[in-house]
């Protein structure tokens, strides 16, 4: 089958299935020599087009046919989204690690392979640390791209005349890579509709968007705490990663002291950059087999696992401002709507990071696995729910929209990375729920989870 049959088959039966919570499509490299085969295993290093493999042929290709109100009736009143930034430089850590790695394979006496010898000869480190995760033309891409898809997928709300009008807010973290993908987003709007005449303004807020920096609870207790990880450097240290390593240090022909954990990621970094923001199957990424991806990835789970997601409380209850902010706009829309009002703000751009969006579908519920990750199970979680290659790639979004559907019928449609999602616990209702049954679903954090409390260092005991 051609690659483009391929594709095509793949998207029909997503559209026929409706399935959506992992688009788990094999990319053939023989098929499409450009793509690398280890390609859908980049964790948060990975690009939004091996979420959604359609968009490779069509950028701005939409689906429409996901949004399936029960009734026509059913019109758009609101819109909110929490978006990552789009792709990205490596960080400095991340540029100190490839570094050392460049140097020791500048060093190493590597075989006649023809690919070993580009890497040694002809590849050249090009990264620098004063890159420190900068927004790269392809994530300004990737925010231009999704401005425009979501304007086809929801035209009454992201309009131009929404955006004429200040109907649409845009917030962002003051991270510079998460302030550009907000002038991107914006900029795919204002070119799609040739708007020349007006600019729209954005508003910072690290309180919202990077509230893992203000949740003094969190920074003690997880974040700036190494025991917090063990589950992490045990799985480092275990026998699939050690696997990993050694086989690196026999391809390139240097003893197995040289290749620590930390220079086993940074070549399977290398070939996700690589390939993320030039498009470019690189050298690096033949050192790896699809088994050494799976570990890569699972290593990387663990570490979103165990500090940001369900492996402790406060990694969620950090997220409890942004939850409490998403649901006070979706609570004021369906007021403003039902008095007859029109909504004041039909749509809210919210971008953040990885870091933002992770807690955030941890405290709603999402890819909870029965049994958690460990350092002694990546065997038996191959078929996990929670995979940040799926759910965490560059410009990853979660998309809640607000549903009229007359009689006072309101129904709220939660997306991920543009594919619909059921509320976990709402399944009975499919993907687009009645409005007043996630709220009894999510009233004990509405009622509660409440930041400051939460972030305390030391909690108050409960009174009695």
């Amino acid at each position: 089958m051609t690659t483009a049959l391929r594709k095509s088959a793949v998207f029909y039966f997503t559209i026929i299935t409706g399935i959506s919570s992992c688009f788990c499509t094999d990319v053939n490299p023989e098929e499409n020599p450009e793509i690398p085969a280890i390609a859908k295993y980049f964790s948060t290093k990975g690009r939004y087009e091996e979420v959604n493999p359609y968009l490779i042929e069509d950028i701005l290709a939409v689906n429409r046919s996901i949004l399936q109100p029960p009734s026509a009736q059913c019109r758009q009143i609101h819109l909110t989204a929490v978006i990552r930034h789009g792709t990205r430089y490596p960080t400095t850590k991340n540029v100190k690690k490839m570094k050392k790695l460049y140097d020791v394979v500048q060093g190493s006496n590597v075989s006649n392979r023809n690919w070993l010898r580009e890497l040694q000869n002809q590849w050249r480190m090009w990264y620098t640390e004063d890159m420190d995760g900068r927004l790269v033309q392809k994530g300004v891409n990737d925010h231009k791209h999704l401005a425009v898809r979501l304007s086809k997928l929801f035209p009454s709300l992201i309009s131009e005349e929404k955006l004429r009008g200040g109907f649409i807010k845009f917030i962002t973290s003051s991270k510079h890579r998460c302030v550009n993908s907000t002038l991107s987003f914006k900029a795919g709007l204002t070119e799609l509709w040739h708007i020349k005449d007006m600019e729209f303004d954005h508003a910072v807020n690290d309180a919202l968007m990077r509230f893992f920096d203000k949740c003094t609870r969190f920074l003690e207790e997880v974040d700036n705490n190494p025991s917090a990880v063990t589950e992490v450097e045990k799985f480092k240290q275990g026998p699939e990663m050690r696997r990993v390593q050694q086989k690196i240090a026999d391809i390139l022909n240097v003893p197995y002291s040289a290749i620590t954990d930390d220079m086993a990621e940074a070549a399977f970094y290398l070939c996700a950059y690589e390939f993320a923001i030039k498009t470019v199957n690189s050298p690096w990424c033949r050192l790896f087999d699809e088994v050494d991806a799976q570990v890569m990835e699972y290593a990387n789970d663990l570490k979103h696992f165990w500090k940001r997601s369900y492996g402790y409380d406060i990694n969620s209850k950090s997220s409890c401002i942004l939850f409490h902010d998403v649901f006070s706009r979706l609570e004021k829309a369906a007021k403003e709507n039902m008095s007859g009002q029109q909504v004041a703000e039909a749509v809210t751009v919210q971008v953040g990071h990885a870091e933002t969006l992770l807690p955030l579908l941890t405290l709603l519920g999402f890819f909870n696995d029965s049994e958690p990750l460990t350092s002694t199970n990546f065997a038996a979680q191959t078929r996990r729910s929670f995979r940040t290659s799926h759910m965490l790639p560059y410009a990853a979004n979660l998309i809640l929209v607000l549903y009229d559907c007359g009689g006072g019928d309101l129904r709220l449609q939660p997306l991920l990375n543009e594919k619909p999602v059921t509320f976990p616990g709402l399944a009975d209702q499919a993907s687009m729920p009645l409005y007043p049954d996630v709220l009894q679903h999510y009233r004990d954090l509405l009622q509660g989870c409440d930041f400051e409390t939460e972030c305390q260092l030391f909690k108050q005991p409960a009174e009695v």
